[in-house]
Parts: C-alpha cells; structure tokens; sequence
C-alpha cells in the first residue's frame, strides 16, 4: 500500500494506491473518488474492535457506526480520501507502540490495524473533550486528519497542549487535565481553559485550529440569523 498526502495543508485528501487483493478500511463517508475495479463494502469489522459492540463503542467516541472497506483485485487500483473538515492528514505507521487518537480524527487504516474504545477518564470530561478516544493497535499504517494544519511535538518530558488542539498522541506519553493559568480565575479570565500536560517520551500530533471552538463560533452566528429571519418573516406578514 502506497498513501500519497495531497494539496496540503488546509484541504488535504490522501491517495492510497492498493496491491492487489489488498484492503483499506475508512470511515463511512470517507472516499470521494476510487478506481472503478475496486469493490466496496459496508462492515462492523469483525474480529477485535469489531462487531456490534465495536461499532457502538466507535460512535461513543465520535466515529460512524459503520466502516467502509475497500478491496483491489490487482495492482495500482487507487482511490482518494477525504476528512469531512477542511485541513490536514498525516499517515501513522501504527508497530509496537499505539497510538490514542482524539474522536473525529480517524480517516482509514490498513487491514492489520485494530480499533478500540479508549476510556481516558472523566479528566477528559472536564476539559471539554469527549471521554471516549479511539486506542489504535496493530500493525500497518493508519490515516489520521485535522482541522486546519497538523504538526508534529517530538515530547521528551513535559509539554503542555490546549485540549482543543490535539489530535492523537503515543501510548508512551501520560497526560492530565490541568489549568492554564496559577489561579482558576486567570485561567478563565485569560481565555485559555483547561490544557493536558503531557510526560513521557514520545510522539504528539496537534492541528492549528479547534474544531469545538469554530463550532461554536458559527453556531452562535447561524442561531442569530435565524432569529432575525423568524422577526422578519413575522413583520411581513404584520404589514
């Protein structure tokens, strides 16, 4: 398997060029355009992270309760991959070490890749983030996406991460919620919130953007639009 990251970094699309009888799974919705060879199916992935279950525990985190899995009969069969926000992709070669990657942020894998539900505590409740990560296993290589850039922290120690921010980290870096600022009142007053204060070594992934935050942020915008149109409408049927 052959994954080429294009027109990075703000609309990025993965190009995945198979061998033959060689299969990628993606997220439901991933796939924006494909050799007409390759067939397509719809599974819960048997196996581990797999099944009834399995999908259910993915939608926890964020995920679709389905994957999609993509199958070439020879060699050179491609097909392109696409996030459903606006940014950037980087492939993971998933080995002895796995990786916890932030809900949403799965795009595809290699066949040998496991997915499972990832509980990293109530502490990710409190930052704002979902409590349920993705832990990702195996061997092969796995499509990770951002919103907006993503870049790499090579952590040896300590580093600290606004929550919004990340986007998957290795297994052999420990984190925990903390404030921002000495005091709780600088720590809201200054904007910044809670972060993760990660130690260990190992490999951290974060994108530019904050993906709850820009929702917010426009759906306060399209509330009060609406708002506004519902006044306008009533007007107009006053006059």
């Amino acid at each position: 398997m052959e994954i080429e990251i294009l027109q990075q970094p703000d609309c990025a699309i993965a190009h995945v060029v198979l061998k033959a009888h060689e299969e990628i799974i993606t997220e439901a919705g991933a796939m924006i355009a494909m050799n007409g060879y390759i067939s397509a199916s719809t599974t819960l992935r048997k196996g581990k992270g797999g099944g009834i279950m399995g999908g259910l525990k993915r939608m926890l985190a964020g995920q679709s309760l389905f994957l999609s899995v993509f199958r070439s009969p020879s060699n050179g069969s491609d097909i392109f991959l696409a996030s459903k926000l606006l940014g950037d992709m980087v492939v993971y070669p998933v080995a002895n070490t796995g990786i916890v990657v932030q809900a949403g942020s799965y795009v595809a894998s290699s066949s040998g890749v496991d997915i499972e539900l990832g509980f990293q505590g109530f502490k990710s409740l409190f930052s704002g983030e979902s409590i349920f990560w993705l832990d990702i296993t195996g061997r092969g290589e796995v499509i990770l996406s951002s919103f907006g850039a993503i870049y790499e922290i090579l952590v040896d120690g300590e580093y600290t991460v606004d929550t919004g921010h990340i986007v998957a980290f290795e297994k052999t870096l420990n984190f925990k919620i903390a404030k921002s600022n000495s005091s709780w009142l600088g720590t809201f007053l200054g904007g910044e919130g809670l972060v993760c204060r990660f130690r260990g070594k190992g490999r951290l992934f974060c994108q530019t953007h904050n993906p709850v935050a820009f929702g917010k942020l426009v759906g306060s915008q399209l509330s009060t639009s609406k708002k506004t149109s519902i006044v306008s409408t009533i007007f107009d049927v006053i006059k």
